[in-house]
């Protein structure tokens, strides 16, 4: 019994457990049963699945309120909404990635899915790491803070220009000092070829390994952003990760439905941007109002004031079929 009420991380090991338990369901049940088939997940799937993620990722909400008390529950609700808005930005991205290495949509799932994997882990070792820095030396929030105000204010005014992703230095590095084949093998991460020069069966890595490796290095450089920001509205270690990782774990089924209509968000990143800036600046407002903390309802409404705009924004100025050219 001492076990589950032992301190981890500021926490009841208990609670960690729970948590990890209902991520663990969800896995088993999103890879095991439900897509333990091939098959391209559809628009309809897609929101089904995803309007599941957001329900049990509202009601943990709930618990942690209940739990927790209102300034932990409305901590956890503002860190969700920021993570998942800041993780649609990514949608783009990866749909880029699949576009490179001509995934089809029936194929796609089970990168996401161990992408997932590693995110939860990698997710892990930045909040932890970020957890310490904090408890030690308290004006690293400070630099957190500032880091998003230049980061929001960069992103606001950064053009909406498409990179090469054949261009990036880790794709050509990997094909350099990897076997990586031409065609896709399904859903195979490795298969065994004929090596060119000597003739032996030898392992080859498929497109769909580069892809799952550039899904993960991109989830680190977005996970730049998006941890400062949790750790700017909490620095409650359990929050700040069981906040993120719903968000993401939902992500990857919505987006099978994003992928298509990423072109009516257009306006989205500003309005990130801009709650990029209100997130670093609230630490800065807080000191000079002389406050312990700025109030945790004030940023959950304002957050939902921002994104909703930029939302609705984006919706209205893209109305009619998407430009020609547009990746999905």
């Amino acid at each position: 019994m001492s076990f589950f009420l032992a301190d981890w991380l500021g926490k009841p090991a208990w609670m960690w457990l729970a948590f990890m338990g209902v991520v663990l369901a969800l896995l088993v049940l999103d890879l095991g049963i439900l897509h333990k088939d091939q098959h391209e997940i559809g628009v309809r799937e897609s929101l089904m699945l995803s309007g599941m993620y957001i329900a049990i990722a509202l009601m943990f909400g709930g618990w942690v309120w209940w739990e927790l008390g209102s300034q932990s529950g409305l901590e956890y609700l503002t860190g969700f909404a920021i993570e998942k808005s800041l993780a649609m930005d990514n949608v783009f991205g990866i749909a880029m990635i699949f576009g490179y290495v001509a995934s089809p949509r029936a194929l796609q799932h089970r990168v996401l899915f161990w992408g997932i994997i590693g995110v939860i882990v990698l997710r892990a070792i930045m909040i932890g790491a970020g957890a310490a820095l904090v408890s030690q030396y308290g004006w690293v929030l400070y630099i957190f803070a500032a880091f998003l105000i230049f980061t929001g204010i960069k992103m606001f005014f950064a053009g909406h220009g498409h990179s090469d992703v054949g261009e990036n230095p880790l794709v050509k590095w990997m094909r350099r000092h990897m076997r990586v084949t031409d065609q896709l093998h399904g859903q195979k991460f490795f298969v065994r070829q004929p090596d060119p020069k000597s003739g032996r069966m030898v392992l080859w890595a498929t497109p769909m390994f580069l892809a799952l490796i550039m899904i993960e290095i991109a989830d680190v450089i977005f996970a730049v952003d998006s941890v400062p920001a949790i750790f700017a509205i909490t620095t409650d270690p359990f929050i700040v990760y069981t906040s993120n990782i719903f968000a993401i774990l939902g992500l990857r089924a919505l987006y099978f439905a994003l992928a298509a209509i990423i072109h009516r968000f257009a306006y989205l990143k500003q309005a990130l941007a801009v709650l990029l800036v209100f997130i670093g600046g609230k630490i800065f407002v807080a000191d000079l109002l002389g406050w312990e903390k700025f109030p945790a309802a004030w940023s959950l409404a304002i957050t939902g004031l921002i994104l909703t705009a930029g939302v609705v924004w984006s919706l209205w100025k893209t109305k009619g079929p998407p430009p020609a050219g547009s990746a999905h």
